[in-house]
């Protein structure tokens, strides 16, 4: 389905019947993306997946967007489709995009926070030997022919832990939403929340929870063992489970 927001043609899935969640996805990612995650949850609830702007099918911003942005479209998605969601479910960029929207006006009754990211400080030093890295790179590869030139900064790109060319078209957008942290707001949040990181994670390893566990009173936090980045789609059932009992 596709509804225009604010402009820019936005494209979602809902499916299902039941409790209302909404369902943001992470950075390079899409509601497709989730499909065996929204397929399990849909045996329970209606579920609502979003393409964020710039990613699946939905339109991308002809500006650069940090995490209010994004917040700020998610409310706007949220009144011109009149949903009013019972469980507001983030993964990864997701979820800092999810207690963003929480803490300027977006309401739900729970918050759920897969593997989510929002710490931020560790991505100054990232971005700052990215810069040098890539600077560095394009000297020294200025006579090689275009994809030979791609694919090495590619290679460059995975060296210094950088999602940047996930999403090309998004790259001053990527820099900016990653220097942007959710720890103040996350304080600020008092609806029910619970937080699920697998202990294997290396893009938001499980301090990232264990900060947002103790800035959001009274939240849960569960782990899940020997899991990764990629849990909705790799621990599906198991953390659709947990989601499940946690709503009850």
């Amino acid at each position: 389905m596709q509804v225009v927001v604010n402009g820019l043609l936005a494209n979602y899935q809902q499916t299902g019947k039941g409790k209302t969640l909404l369902v943001l996805h992470g950075w390079g990612d899409s509601a497709k993306g989730l499909t065996p995650f929204i397929h399990e949850l849909s045996k329970n609830y209606l579920v609502t997946a979003l393409d964020l702007p710039g990613f699946g099918g939905s339109e991308t911003p002809q500006q650069t967007w940090g995490l209010t942005d994004y917040a700020e479209f998610v409310q706007a998605f949220v009144g011109k489709i009149k949903l009013q969601p019972d469980v507001l479910v983030g993964h990864s960029n997701g979820g800092a995009i999810a207690i963003r929207a929480l803490t300027n006006g977006l309401s739900a009754s729970q918050l759920v926070l897969v593997a989510s990211a929002g710490i931020r400080g560790e991505y100054k030093g990232r971005l700052k030997a990215l810069r040098l890295v890539t600077k560095a790179g394009k000297l020294a590869t200025s006579p090689l022919p275009k994809r030979i030139k791609h694919a090495l900064r590619r290679k460059v790109y995975k060296t210094v832990g950088s999602d940047m060319l996930v999403a090309e078209h998004l790259q001053e957008t990527f820099k900016k939403v990653v220097q942007d942290d959710v720890r103040e707001e996350a304080s600020r949040i008092t609806l029910p929340t619970l937080l699920i990181y697998g202990d294997h994670d290396a893009s938001t390893p499980l301090r990232y929870g264990e900060i947002l566990h103790q800035a959001i009173q009274g939240s849960r936090l569960q782990v899940i063992t020997g899991a990764d980045h990629w849990l909705p789609t790799e621990n599906t059932q198991e953390v659709c489970n947990i989601i499940t009992e946690f709503t009850k």
